[in-house]
C-alpha cells in the first residue's frame, strides 16, 4: 500500500523540487551592480573575506626616498615613484562611505595606505578615520575642506580649501598632513602656491586607479613598479580593494608606505 500511494502523488515531489530549484536560483542570481554615488544604498555588510596579505621588505616608517623639492614657492607633483624595486603604493580618497570592513581588511592586508580625505566627510565620524589612521598604521593626506575643482579658482579660495582641512585634521587628530592630493586631479599654480603656503611638501596624482571591483590601468594592462593606485571609499570599497590587493600579488608587487618615499 505505500508503495502505491507514492505513485499516486508524483505531481507532489515535481512540485517540491520545482519550490526548491526556484529558491536557490533566486538567491545565487546575481543582483545589479550598485553605483558608488547611490545614496540610499546601505554600508556593505560587515564580514568580507580577506585577501592577499604582504610582508614587510624593510622596516616601515624609513625614509626610503625623498619627494622632490619645492621651487618658486610651488610644491611639485608626482604621479609615481621612480624606482626598480617591487613596490606599489595604495591611496584612498574623499570618506564618503565608512565600510565597516575596511579597518580590519587594510590591517590583514598589511598596506600602510594614504587617506586622502576631505573634512566635510570626516567630521563626526573621526573616530571612524582615527582608527584606521592608528590600528592600520596609514599616513594622512590633505584633499580639501569640500571637494571642488581647484583649477581656475582665485589663490585665496585655493589656499582656505587646503590650509583649513590640514587645520582641522591637526586638531582632530593631533597630526598634520604634508601629502596633499588635488581634487579631480585637477590643478593650476595657484593649487601648487596654496599647497606650499599650507605646509604641503608635494601633491599626488596616481598612475593607477580601481572602479567597480577592476583595476585600470593608464599603462599596460598590469602594475608596474611604483604605480601609486587610486581608490576611494565608497560603496565598493571591498571590491575595489580586494581587486587592487589580488592584481599587486598577480603583478608580484608588494605594497609599501607611500610616505617612505616622500620623505
Amino acid at each position: 500500500m505505500r508503495g502505491g500511494s507514492l505513485t499516486k502523488r508524483p505531481w507532489r515531489v515535481t512540485a517540491a523540487l520545482a519550490t526548491v530549484v526556484l529558491a536557490v536560483v533566486a538567491c545565487s542570481s546575481p543582483s545589479p551592480a550598485a553605483r558608488p554615488d547611490e545614496p540610499d544604498q546601505p554600508n556593505p555588510a560587515p564580514g568580507a573575506a580577506p585577501g592577499p596579505a604582504f610582508t614587510a621588505p624593510y622596516p616601515f616608517g624609513t625614509i626610503q626616498q625623498k619627494a622632490p623639492p619645492s621651487a618658486d614657492g610651488a610644491v611639485p607633483v608626482v604621479r609615481r615613484i621612480a624606482t626598480d624595486k617591487p613596490f606599489v603604493f595604495i591611496t584612498m580618497d574623499d570618506g564618503a562611505v565608512k565600510d565597516p570592513d575596511a579597518l580590519r581588511l587594510i590591517k590583514e592586508s598589511g598596506t600602510h595606505p594614504v587617506l586622502f580625505l576631505n573634512q566635510k566627510y570626516v567630521k563626526g565620524h573621526e573616530a571612524y578615520f582615527k582608527a584606521i589612521l592608528d590600528a592600520a598604521g596609514a599616513t594622512l593626506g590633505d584633499h580639501t575642506v569640500n571637494h571642488p575643482n581647484l583649477k581656475g579658482k582665485p589663490f585665496e579660495f585655493q589656499r582656505k580649501e587646503i590650509c583649513d582641512d590640514a587645520d582641522d585634521f591637526q586638531a582632530e587628530f593631533g597630526v598634520r598632513p604634508v601629502l596633499f592630493r588635488p581634487p579631480f586631479g585637477n590643478y593650476d599654480g595657484n593649487t601648487l602656491r596654496a599647497a606650499a603656503a599650507c605646509g604641503m611638501r608635494v601633491a599626488v596624482l596616481w598612475s593607477a586607479a580601481v572602479n567597480d571591483g577592476h583595476v585600470q590601468f593608464q599603462v599596460g594592462d598590469k602594475l608596474r613598479p611604483g604605480d601609486i593606485v587610486l581608490m576611494h571609499f565608497r560603496k565598493t570599497f571591498t571590491q575595489d580593494y580586494t581587486a587592487f590587493l589580488e592584481q599587486a600579488k598577480k603583478d608580484g608587487l608588494t605594497p609599501v608606505p607611500l610616505a617612505d618615499f616622500l620623505g
